[in-house]
């Protein structure tokens, strides 16, 4: 067997690596039971990326899945073969064409990357340090206390 295969090389900070990971990063997001490291860790790649001129905002879409049940739109930005959403600012209003509503035949190509090779490389990329999970430290297991036959329970 091919043990290089098992093996994990560092990933280089390319546009396609790059766009995979924040793809799967977003992926788990959705149902991590806490996302909210893995949201601002692709937030804080994306901004990067578009600081850098390697993303690019497209236009503003309603969003899927409004805050308080109000229309509200979100960026639509491409990097590499990609495309994610971000939340929007009162500029992005100003700059960006209203593309209504999000196509739903539009999809991602299938990224190669576990989770923790994304993490690492949009670790490594951003410089933001990795959070503790609070509320997922395990939990010290208690015997059940049982009453002894003949005692009362009241």
């Amino acid at each position: 067997m091919n043990s290089d295969r098992n093996r994990q090389t560092p990933l280089q900070h390319t546009i396609e690596n790059l766009s995979q990971a924040i793809f799967i990063v977003n992926r788990h997001a959705k149902t991590a039971p806490n996302p909210k490291f893995l949201y601002s860790l692709k937030h804080e790649a994306l901004q990067k990326l578009l600081r850098e001129g390697k993303a690019t905002k497209i236009g503003l879409h309603f969003s899927q899945n409004p805050k308080y049940s109000q229309q509200q739109s979100d960026v639509l930005v491409v990097c590499g073969r990609y495309s994610f959403h971000i939340p929007s600012t009162k500029k992005d209003f100003e700059n960006l064409p209203h593309l209504g509503k999000l196509d739903d035949a539009v999809r991602n190509p299938k990224a190669t990357i576990s989770l923790s090779q994304a993490k690492k490389l949009l670790l490594s990329y951003t410089g933001k340090k990795e959070e503790n999970h609070q509320g997922m430290q395990k939990k010290n297991y208690q015997k059940p206390v049982f009453k002894k036959l003949g005692e009362s329970f009241f």
